[in-house]
């Protein structure tokens, strides 16, 4: 296997002249690069991937080169180390997986269209022009864009458009920048613009497929979000613009080049008119985590793919900091200890996980790192629990030191824990390294023994205990106690007399108050017993925390999941969005052992009936004018449970709200989801589910969209569902971008999960061929982990990708996954029959 070897170590690049000519209809780029810096020896290469090149100069000579595909590389000689001028003639391809330079495509008004737009990052932008794609490689870029230009269309970049002579767009000199950050687009575009406090022009740009009052609300989240950023970090914004642009093909969810920021549309584009709030939470929290990076990520970036984690893990964590702190009545975070910490919590305890540094040693195992659960949620939990530990005071300040110092350069994690210690008077990056350095987290469990109180942490782990596993953290505490220690960092410790803790205690004791810490909590029957007796009386937090905690150990199998159901009656009844979130996340993990027809999932129906019963009497169907924010984000997981549960009058009014709306696209968003699932599931006609089909393809709303593909596969009709699978490679149909998800969906559905294995395992060469570049590819192995439970899927699972476990791209997701379907067929084998047993006890 070839390792990466560091191009710039041998050459520095200082500077790119970009002269970039692309013809849509001969899917076809001309170019030309002139790239001026510093040779460290004679023999030295530029990275390349599907150019044809045709000349080489060094300082205005031609000279022999070699283009080596298997490394990505132009090879050639210096007459002598030192100050050079390259310059390269060559010729490339359109691309079509949404990588390098590619056409999006999309209609308006029934006519085919598209624009062009760059997706460089991990390592594309050598698909585009010759360079050091390298994130250490930073350097200035002029760019000089020629396209098949049309009437009325416009072209972008990371800065302002400087002039345009003879058809050529020239856009001013870069800062000193990192290729994969380099960007542009032009097309047929509508935008919206304002100004910033700091007067830094902030646009929102997308297709004439939507209508233009879509971008306001996106163009407001980011002019706030640059507010909030440049006062938080204390540093200015440094570019003259921050562009955010909705693409109708993108492969990632967003892109955070720099002063250009890409977005697909769903993530960028909001109906102010038909959008239910928890979408718009998603589209804000995107655009802040985009605009974190414009500093964590631009401004200062990581030295190499190993340290992809100061990107990511930090922007995580600043949308979170950002949108509270803009829209505090959201509650955002929240939305943070439901989604992303759970993420990160079933993921990282899965053996062969990968620890959130993780070195990088072939080209391919790049886009392998970008495991949203771990880089991503897992440094996001990572970072608010030591934010938690040091407070914003030393955060801010600690920030600020490391821009100061790093500004326009690269860093390394050591380099901002020595920041933040500096700045907290703490060993940050000695407590920082336990976390970062090895997969995984601990368990505390939390004991009274001869009425003192012992802690002691293990690793925790779903599936096979690994043997001889000594791994430890420095844990904070957290604890409800005032004056206990800060941290745990031996393997136990002894927190004192649990009389004298329990009176101090605010409310029962417990660890990890507001779930901050990555870990969880095991207590001893005595503690437990007390938490639950005063379980109503606790924080939403705290109730959810109970949840999470219970949820993770019975999934480990270390407590049963029978003995969750009886705790779920208590907190059904909430009014926080956050306890209604964990109390159907328990229904979904018990839906595990619920066969389809079987008297396990008759009862689990009606139990979950049950529960929802008097919230969705209380929430209904229909948005209200008094609603609250909690109201809002609680009523579809009531809904969804309501449906699940076969609630006979939700079934009617979703039938009848369906049947008046005459469309999909004349539903109101909230409910839209459910409503459209119970049309196909328990209503379904040819003439719906056609009708349905049709609003998908020809809808440019991203929202809408997604609820029609939810709903679509849900259907319970074989026939359908084979129409569906054959739509899989038609992009007229389902576009690549979506495809995960229309497989996801149909992989879920009883009735079409053996056709949409059959096409996967039929036409996995198809989907290498199409999207392996792209860095979520390996998600589709992800997909299917996460709805297998057989041991005769097991089987087959591992029959298919044993044999692709020596692509580095996909090798660590196919261990890991395997373990996911082991530990699921484990559990069904071990607790179905008790289950069955609580389940029938509480609808009785």
């Amino acid at each position: 296997m070839a390792s990466i070897e560091r191009l710039y170590d041998f050459f520095q690049p200082e500077h790119y002249d970009l002269f970039i000519d692309v013809s849509r209809e001969a899917k076809l780029i001309q170019g030309k690069t002139v790239v001026t810096g510093t040779a460290k020896r004679q023999s030295i290469a530029l990275h390349q991937h599907d150019l044809t090149v045709s000349s080489v100069k060094v300082n205005g000579q031609a000279v022999d080169f070699v283009v080596d595909d298997p490394t990505d590389q132009i090879r050639f000689q210096v007459e002598e180390a030192g100050q050079q001028t390259i310059e390269l003639a060559y010729e490339a391809p359109l691309t079509d997986n949404m990588n390098g330079i590619y056409p999006s495509y999309y209609l308006v008004d029934g006519q085919d269209k598209q624009v062009v737009s760059t997706q460089f990052e991990t390592y594309f932008a050598r698909q585009a022009f010759p360079s050091i794609d390298e994130p250490e490689a930073k350097a200035t870029f002029s760019l000089a864009l020629k396209f098949d230009e049309q009437p009325g269309e416009v072209a972008i970049a990371n800065m302002p458009e400087e002039r345009v002579v003879d058809g050529v767009h020239y856009f001013e000199k870069t800062v000193k920048m990192s290729t994969y950050l380099v960007a542009f687009a032009f097309g047929d575009f509508q935008s919206v613009e304002t100004t910033s406090q700091s007067g830094i022009k902030v646009g929102v740009y997308a297709t004439k497929a939507h209508p233009k009052k879509d971008l306001a609300f996106a163009l407001d989240i980011a002019k706030r979000s640059i507010d909030f950023y440049e006062d938080f970090y204390q540093t200015p914004y440094p570019l003259a613009q921050s562009l955010q642009v909705a693409l109708p093909d993108f492969s990632a969810g967003a892109m955070e080049n720099w002063g250009m920021v890409t977005y697909r549309e769903a993530y960028l584009l909001v109906d102010p008119d038909n959008t239910e709030l928890a979408m718009k939470q998603v589209v804000a929290t995107v655009i802040a985590h985009e605009l974190a990076h414009q500093w964590f990520g631009d401004l200062v970036t990581m030295k190499w793919w190993d340290e992809l984690w100061l990107n990511e893990s930090f922007a995580n964590m600043m949308e979170f900091v950002a949108i509270d702190a803009i829209e505090p009545d959201w509650h955002i975070w929240e939305s943070f200890n439901a989604n992303d910490a759970q993420s990160a919590f079933r993921r990282d305890a899965i053996p062969g996980v990968q620890p959130v540094h993780v070195a990088v040693h072939h080209p391919e195992e790049i886009d392998a790192l970008f495991d949203p659960a771990i880089v991503y949620a897992k440094g996001a939990h990572l970072l608010v629990m030591l934010r938690s530990l040091i407070g914003d005071d030393a955060l801010r300040k600690g920030l600020k030191a490391y821009f100061d110092k790093k500004a326009y350069g690269n860093a390394t994690g050591d380099d901002l824990w020595a920041a933040l210690g500096d700045a907290s008077g703490q060993d940050v990056g000695a407590i920082m390294k336990t976390w970062l350095d090895q997969p995984g987290y601990p368990v505390l469990s939390v004991s009274i023994e001869d009425g003192r109180v012992k802690v002691s942490q293990k690793p925790f782990v779903l599936g096979e205990k690994p043997k001889d596993d000594h791994r430890l953290w420095q844990v904070p505490l957290k604890a409800s106690v005032a004056g206990l220690p800060e941290l745990l960092t031996d393997e136990s410790a002894d927190l004192g007399e649990w009389s004298e803790l329990q009176a101090a205690s605010d409310g029962p004791f417990r660890l990890n108050v507001g779930n901050a810490g990555h870990y969880i909590v095991s207590y001893d029957d005595q503690i437990l017993a007390e938490q639950v007796q005063q379980l109503a009386a606790l924080s939403a937090i705290d109730q959810a925390q109970f949840l999470q905690n219970a949820l993770l150990l019975a999934q480990a199998n270390e407590i049963g999941y029978a003995d969750i159901l009886p705790v779920l009656p208590a907190l059904a009844d909430s009014d926080s969005a956050l306890v209604q979130d964990f109390v159907y996340q328990a229904i979904a993990a018990v839906k595990v052992f619920a066969s389809a027809g079987s008297d396990l999932e008759k009862n689990l129906k009606a139990s979950t009936q049950q529960l929802s019963a008097k919230s969705f009497a209380r929430l209904g169907l229909d948005k209200k004018a008094t609603d609250s924010v909690a109201d809002e984000l609680a009523r579809p997981t009531v809904v969804a449970a309501a449906l699940y549960g076969h609630n006979d009058d939700l079934l009617a009014k979703a039938h009848a709200t369906f049947v008046k709306a005459g469309s999909a696209q004349a539903l109101p968003a909230d409910g839209r989801t459910q409503i459209l699932k119970n049309e196909l599931v328990n209503y379904n006609s040819q003439e719906t589910f056609a009708a349905l089909l049709s609003a998908y393809q020809t809808s440019a709303n991203a929202s809408l969209k997604r609820d029609l593909s939810a709903a679509l596969a849900a259907t319970p009709n074989a026939l359908q569902i084979k129409e569906l699978v054959a739509s899989f490679q038609d992009p007229a149909v389902i576009k690549p971008q979506d495809l995960r998800n229309w497989f996801a969906g149909v992989l879920a559905n009883p009735v079409g999960q053996d056709q949409a294995w059959d096409w996967l395992k039929t036409n996995w060469g198809w989907l290498e061929e199409r999207l392996g570049g792209d860095m979520e590819f390996s998600s589709y192995i992800t997909v299917i982990s996460r709805i297998f439970k057989s041991r005769e899927k097991l089987e087959a699972f591992q029959a298919f990708f044993d044999d692709k476990k020596d692509q580095p791209g996909l090798s660590r997701e196919i261990v890991v996954d395997t373990q996911v379907i082991e530990n699921r067929v484990s559990l069904v084998e071990k607790q179905e029959a008790a289950v069955a047993k609580a389940l029938a006890g509480l609808t009785k």
